[in-house]
């Protein structure tokens, strides 16, 4: 018998496809599973933590063993994103999802797939092959052993679907690209004040002037003019035995990187440090996988539906990315023939939409025919019979390449920069920021995204689509900004306007992430020269408020004869401006900020618009404050809307928290919630195994320790559920976490038990050489040729 062979054969942990939990359910599995497809034996090696390490003897199992992989540990997620995104809900949850999957279906990749598998890699659709076929593999394993189907399956009455290689990119809804809603914000607030006011919701960079598009009124807009993209796009929920589709939470989804240079660390070896925002949910988002094969050893975290690595390293090149907000997306609004609805003025004369009729099956009924109509720029999502009108979506996400995530394939393979940024030439979505390290000491950033050339126009408002606001063709990557070894000897990214000047006039978008994440990571940064893996650590936690530090600055020169005001002024002058989950002075700037000052703000320099303002622009709004006079009178005013909004802030928080400030605590409000995607249809003993939280949580949306909530409940919506911090060259010194746990299944003990590190701020050794996965592995699992 051979090493490999003796290692394969030790197995330990948890036993047999038979093991029961004390509750009655299935155990994670068995170590030995017979699976179709595989030419070799694969080896799986699951650590202390969770994290698979797959070992096979070729790149073909070793996709295919991530695909079995991740159907064995994320079924449920994943069959729920494929059904979601395909537009297949009403199959299996009934008539309910009808509208949503007509809706989804609006947004498939329908186009020549050749060319799609072409704009990822060479061997893009091969990868995409093995990699269904694994999952494929565990479901004809399940149909021999059902005791071991996932719990949400047997609730929900259906089982898991087959997949194609196709599903993995013909989706697109589930990615990240913009800026749609904010075209229509932007349009009301428009409607109510004037282009000037939309400034106070969305400060632009560069500095910009919008104006509204020659045949565009922005009072004609529906009310309802994105509940179908609404519906195509958002979460599925279910509840009280019924399933309705719901509007997803409004909130920011940025993310941060950085990557230090050998001559800022203590070790002379490059730092690289992500961690990636999204919204929370149980399983998480990410899936951290280690796949190793002959020609391939890369580790990291991606999604669990897509073959690959997006974050992580390569034991030669290590990369990490965040959200470069390019604008992809534009409303198109057009005149209907009066004679015939489906046809739309374009130039002189009338074009036809394109009609397509597709059957949606239904559970326990008659399929529904569904029509979806298409102009030359897009999928029809509202008509306003009342004027005439139709509406159109221009988006990206239709071209070719733009499967959200799936281009990692090509970089996560790269050996040097050159490769790095040729693998990215051609990257799709969602736009990023990548940050690069490689073992002979370079740094880089590499931006990526198809970003069209706009003729005549800014794409922040909708525009007619009668052919007079086009597109001329795209960008290539080649022609967005990059940064190799710069003088700073580091690099950091966290959304910001990061245009070099002579970038700045190629109209690739107006509306970033304020800078505050950036301006704190960089002055952290700026200040160390022995920079360490803790320091990165620390960094990633690090939750002072920029912004409150601004306000206290405000604060010094304002008085009041109020007693509670003054109790106010002082905790929050005598404050450090870190937004801890114990810290008394955080609850209450946090509560005045969003709920009192931004919205008295808004009230007060733009009264008509205010009531279609959700949240003022931070920046525009603190740079006001500081030197009043475009919107504000004078600093009288100022001090007046600030001592006005803190006393209603302060008496807020004594209702919310009680009256002695000695029990106000950021966190009792400010909390952590993941809750699974399923848990409206669960029963309450059912909803305590599935969700994880709510967990106490510090830090707000601008602290690098990013924590956006709802301003309603202050429940965190998304934020950094997957960090990493990896030493480039000494690979098993890095470090991640993952929250709530790497697996799917409730009875998984990998299911929450991330979730306090990640809480706590503290992460697991990022095994990677053999002999650190052998030290911390736990469990080994051996997939079989059938």
């Amino acid at each position: 018998m051979s090493r490999r062979q003796g290692l394969l054969a030790t197995g330990f942990g948890i036993a047999g496809a038979s093991a029961m939990t004390s509750l009655g359910h299935a155990a994670p599995g068995p170590l030995t599973y017979q699976v179709s497809g595989l030419h070799g034996e694969v080896e799986l090696i699951e650590d202390r933590y969770g994290v698979p390490h797959l070992y096979a003897d070729s790149q073909d199992d070793v996709f295919l063993a991530q695909g079995f992989n991740a159907a064995r540990e994320r079924l449920f997620q994943i069959d729920l994103w494929r059904r979601r995104g395909l537009g297949l809900l009403s199959e299996v949850l009934g008539p309910d999802y009808v509208e949503q999957d007509r809706a989804t279906r609006l947004f498939l990749y329908r186009g020549d797939m050749d060319a799609e598998w072409a704009r990822y890699s060479d061997d893009a659709q091969h990868i995409a092959t093995q990699f269904v076929t694994g999952i494929n593999a565990y479901l004809d394993w399940l149909d021999d052993h059902p005791e071991q189907m996932p719990e949400e399956f047997d609730v929900l009455d259906y089982r898991p679907a087959r997949w194609d290689p196709a599903d993995v990119v013909r989706i697109r809804s589930h990615g990240l690209t913009r800026n749609l809603e904010s075209e229509v914000e932007r349009a009301r607030v428009v409607c109510a004040a004037g282009v000037e006011a939309d400034l106070v919701r969305q400060g632009l960079q560069p500095d910009h002037r919008t104006v509204v598009p020659d045949g565009f009124d922005p009072c004609a807009l529906p009310d309802d003019v994105l509940e179908v993209f609404d519906l195509a796009t958002q979460d599925v929920e279910f509840g009280d035995g019924s399933v309705r589709a719901v509007r997803r939470d409004v909130t920011t989804e940025g993310s941060n990187n950085w990557v230090i240079s050998g001559d800022r660390t203590a070790t002379g070896r490059p730092v690289l440090a992500n961690d990636p925002h999204r919204a929370y949910s149980a399983p998480s988002l990410r899936y951290i996988a280690h796949l190793s094969a002959p020609g391939m050893d890369v580790i990291g975290a991606g999604e669990p539906a897509l073959p690959g690595i997006s974050i992580g390293h390569n034991g030669t090149v290590a990369f990490g990315l965040t959200i470069f907000p390019m604008d992809q997306e534009d409303l198109y609004v057009y005149e209907l023939d009066p004679a015939d609805p489906r046809r739309y003025r374009y130039g002189s004369g009338w074009e036809s939409m394109m009609v397509l009729r597709e059957d949606v099956p239904v559970r326990g009924g008659p399929g529904r025919e569904v029509e979806l109509a298409f102009t030359r720029h897009g999928p029809v999502i509202h008509v306003d019979r009342q004027r005439n009108l139709a509406y159109a979506v221009r988006t990206a996400w239709l071209q070719p390449g733009m499967s959200p995530y799936f281009g990692s394939l090509a970089y996560m393979r790269a050996k040097n920069f050159s490769e790095f940024t040729r693998a990215m030439r051609n990257w799709g979505a969602p736009t990023e920021n990548q940050v690069y390290a490689d073992v002979e000491g370079n740094i880089g950033w590499v931006p990526g995204g198809l970003a069209p050339k706009r003729v005549g126009y800014d794409g922040l408002l909708p525009v007619p689509g009668d052919g007079r606001y086009e597109w001329d063709g795209f960008y290539s990557g080649d022609d967005l900004p990059r940064s190799y070894n710069p003088d700073e000897g580091f690099i950091a990214t966290a959304n910001q306007f990061n245009l070099p000047a002579e970038h700045q006039r190629m109209g690739l978008g107006y509306e970033w992430t304020n800078p505050f994440r950036h301006q704190r990571i960089v002055e952290v940064l700026s200040q160390q020269t022995k920079h360490t893996i803790r320091d990165s650590e620390l960094l990633q936690n690090d939750q002072l408020s920029i912004p409150a530090r601004r306000i206290q600055r405000l604060l010094s020169g304002v008085d009041s004869g109020d007693a509670d005001l003054r109790r106010a002024l002082r905790l929050l002058r005598e404050w450090d401006a870190v937004l801890g989950a114990d810290s008394h002075a955080a609850a209450l700037f946090e509560v005045w900020m969003t709920r009192h000052l931004g919205p008295g703000f808004a009230r007060a320099v733009v009264p008509k618009a205010a009531k279609h303002i959700d949240s003022v622009d931070v920046l525009v709004m603190l740079e006001e404050l500081e030197a009043p006079g475009r919107w504000l009178p004078d600093a009288a005013a100022r001090d007046r809307l600030l001592l006005e909004t803190l006393r209603t802030a302060y008496a807020e928080v004594q209702q919310l928290l009680g009256r002695g400030e000695a029990t106000w605590k950021w966190g009792r409000l400010h909390h952590s919630f993941f809750g699974h995607p399923a848990s409206g249809a669960f029963n309450e003993v059912q909803r305590a195994r599935f969700d994880v939280g709510p967990l106490p949580r510090g830090g707000s949306a601008a602290t690098v320790n990013q924590s956006s909530y709802r301003v309603k409940d202050f429940r965190q919506s998304n934020g950094p559920s997957f960090r990493m911090v990896l030493d480039v060259g000494n690979w098993d010194d890095s470090v991640a976490v993952n929250t709530p746990g790497q697996s799917g299944n409730p009875f998984d003990p990998h299911y929450r038990d991330l979730a306090e590190r990640w809480r706590k701020g503290t992460y697991f050794p990022l095994a990677y050489s053999r002999a650190a996965v052998e030290s911390t592995a736990e469990r080994r699992i051996r997939l079989l040729p059938a």
